[in-house]
Parts: C-alpha cells; sequence; structure tokens
C-alpha cells in the first residue's frame, strides 16, 4: 500500500484544526485595517470596539454551557484553567479545609497542580476508576473527610474517552459542602453543559479541542467562588487573570463556542456513524480489545489495543495515519499509559493501544483508510515478531 502524502487525521483528541469559519472571523482582528487595538484601551473608539468583540465572545462561550457571561475568566488554555481552579480555590478556602478529591486518571494539568498543592501542606486523595474509567459516586461519598472541601473530576477522559456522571458526583459534593470542578476540555461541544442546572462550581474549557485556535481557554467560575488569582498586574478578568487579552484568539473561541452549539447534535450523529463503522471493522482483527464497553463514552473517541505487536513499532509503521498511543501529551513517554496502567491494561497491551479520535472533518474514506492502515500493519509486524 503506497503511504499517502498527507497523513489521515484521527487525533482529534490532541487538537481540532480551526475550522474556516473561525479563522476567517479571527482575521478580522489583527491588521490595521482590523480592530487590533488592546481591549483595555479605554480612551479610544479602537479600544472600546476591541472590549466589545471580547465582550461579544465571552457570551457566546457563556451561551455553550448556559452560563452568566460574567462567570468567564480568559485564561491561556484547559490547563491554566485547571490550574487556577485547583490552587486558586485552595488557597483561598484554606481555613476552611485541606483536603482535595480528584482521580488517578485526570489529565496532567490536574495531577501536576495537584502534586504541586501537595508540596504546600495540602491533602489530595486519588480516586482509582472501575473498569470503564469511571468514578462511581459510592466512591466519592466514600472518600469524603470533614476537611474536604474541592472535588475536581473530568467530564470526559482525553484518553479513552469515559464518561463521569457529572451531575451525581456534584450533587455528592455539594451535600457535602464541597465545591465542585469539572475537566470540560473534552466535553464541549460533544455533550450537554449546563451549569445553570448542573451542580458545577468551576469549569475548565479550551478552544482548540472546538475547532478554534491554540492558546485560548476560559474557567467558568461561578458568583461567589472564591479563588485565589494566580497571575498579578493590572487586574483583569475581575482580578481573576491578569494580562493583556488577544482580541483575535477570544473572537476564535466566541465563534467556535457558537458553531458547536449550533452544530453538536448534527456533528455527534455523523461521528457515532462513523465510529460504528471503524468499530465494524476492528472488532474483527485477531487479538483486538476495546479498553472501554460500547455506550460508555463518548463517540469520538475510540481506544483500542492489540495483543502479539510492539507498540512503538506499531505506531511508526502506521506513519500514513496520524494518532496516539495515549494521551498528546504523554507521547514521547514510552512507559505504559498511566490512565490504560489503572484500568489494569495489562503492559504489552497498554503500549499497543491506540487512540483514534474522530471529528467535524473526518470522512468515511478516513475512517476505511485508518482500518486499511491498521489492519495490513498488524499483519505485516505479527508475521515478523515473534510473540513475547
Amino acid at each position: 500500500m503506497a503511504l499517502s502524502a498527507t497523513p489521515i487525521y484521527m487525533d482529534y483528541a490532541a487538537t481540532t484544526p480551526v475550522d474556516p469559519r473561525v479563522a476567517q472571523e479571527m482575521a478580522r482582528y489583527l491588521g490595521l485595517d482590523g480592530t487590533f487595538a488592546n481591549p483595555a484601551s479605554r480612551s479610544h473608539m479602537l479600544g472600546w470596539l476591541a472590549e466589545q468583540a471580547v465582550e461579544g465572545a465571552r457570551r457566546q462561550v457563556a451561551d455553550l454551557i448556559h452560563a452568566d457571561p460574567r462567570e468567564i475568566v480568559w485564561t491561556s488554555g484547559a490547563t491554566e484553567a485547571d490550574n487556577l481552579a485547583l490552587i486558586g480555590f485552595m488557597r483561598a478556602n484554606r481555613a476552611r479545609g485541606r483536603h482535595l478529591i480528584t482521580s488517578s486518571i485526570e489529565h496532567k494539568a490536574i495531577l501536576d497542580t495537584a502534586a504541586s498543592l501537595e508540596q504546600e501542606g495540602f491533602d489530595v486523595t486519588l480516586l482509582a476508576p472501575d473498569s470503564n474509567g469511571r468514578i462511581t459516586p459510592e466512591q466519592l461519598r466514600d472518600a469524603l473527610r470533614p476537611d474536604t472541601i474541592l472535588v475536581s473530576l473530568m467530564a470526559v477522559n482525553n484518553e479513552i474517552g469515559s464518561r463521569n456522571d457529572i451531575d451525581a458526583l456534584g450533587n455528592i459534593a455539594h451535600q457535602h459542602g464541597a465545591a465542585f470542578h469539572v475537566d470540560a476540555a473534552q466535553a464541549a461541544g460533544k455533550i450537554p453543559l449546563d451549569v445553570g442546572t448542573q451542580p458545577i462550581d468551576m469549569l475548565s474549557l479550551s478552544a482548540h479541542k472546538v475547532y478554534g485556535p491554540k492558546g485560548i481557554g476560559a474557567l467558568y467560575v461561578r458568583r461567589d467562588t472564591q479563588i485565589t488569582p494566580l497571575i498579578h498586574g493590572g487586574g483583569h478578568e475581575r482580578g481573576m487573570r491578569s494580562g493583556t487579552l488577544p482580541t483575535h484568539q477570544i473572537v476564535g473561541m466566541g465563534t467556535a463556542f457558537t458553531l458547536a452549539s449550533a452544530e453538536q447534535e448534527q456533528d455527534n450523529q455523523r461521528i457515532a456513524r462513523l465510529r460504528a463503522r471503524l468499530v465494524a471493522r476492528l472488532e474483527q482483527l485477531p487479538g483486538a480489545h476495546f479498553t472501554i464497553e460500547e455506550g460508555k463514552g463518548v463517540a469520538n473517541i475510540l481506544s483500542v489495543g492489540f495483543d502479539d505487536v510492539d507498540g512503538q513499532t506499531l505506531l511508526m509503521e502506521m506513519r500514513s495515519l496520524a494518532t496516539a498511543t495515549g494521551s498528546a501529551c504523554n507521547s514521547a513517554d514510552v512507559a505504559p499509559s498511566y490512565v490504560l496502567g489503572a484500568l489494569g491494561v495489562p503492559t504489552r497491551r497498554a503500549l499497543a493501544t491506540l487512540r483514534l479520535s474522530l471529528g467535524r472533518f473526518s470522512t468515511e474514506q478516513d475512517v476505511d483508510g485508518a482500518a486499511d492502515v491498521i489492519t495490513a500493519t498488524l499483519a505485516r509486524l505479527r508475521s515478523t515478531q515473534a510473540p513475547a
């Protein structure tokens, strides 16, 4: 099989291409003939226009999650939003308690931040997921302590696509008197989010997972939630996050979130059909194991492992397919995925597990081509590799 000049893109969970409609809107806020001024410059019309654009985008982001625009704080991405939520909240509320609960399969933006908090004297409990990568309400209830002040659990796992029952988990946290933070980087635009009715106090968002630009994100902070800022200088964003706002990126995120709100249902339906087509092909392969059960996760992320093949060789031999053996943030690490390890996946299979993620621009040809590449590569490697 000849290699395609452009690899088949099956890594939408790592990042999405910017939607052309988003890029077109962003371009209006870059050059001399556009709205390029500093949105904090309130002494002239150009600054006012930039501020107007920023506030319009703030409303667009808020609308997707049914928040008040005044509860949206701009950040550089979901990683910063996670840091601000955990560190900012724990520091601001340490007089009430020092215990944080999260899970062992959160994104590194949560796990590394939690580890940093431990160095400051805070206590952290990591909950272990069930076989489908979910945290049960019973687990959370059992882990709560009198000094628990914050629970942070992701809506959708970035590596295996598992979904937590955010409503049930948030209600348990609130009944205890703890705040509830949700990393929704992989959830926005894929599943319904309504902070007006859901028990969520803080929620992290990223533009580049929703066909917007990289380098911009947001943290939803429910009114009256106390947070200590991490970045000082100018008092921007109600004092929670200082720094000159990147108007073009913010406009891009707002436009992307508006498109997600309008097209989420049709995107999900089409991606679900593509996933079913892909699963039908892969489940026929000898030694294929899907990491979680069908129906336990989102449609756009599929995690599948293979027996009797070396994982690193598998990935290197599939140059015509852009995918990952785990979270993109860990792709340079040859150790088994900590997420798969937490689920009890055997090490050799974990190293040969692919994360195939679909998106708005995926096609049937992409799915069929990916299945062909995987099938041919497995057959070739198994014919030359002796089983371990």
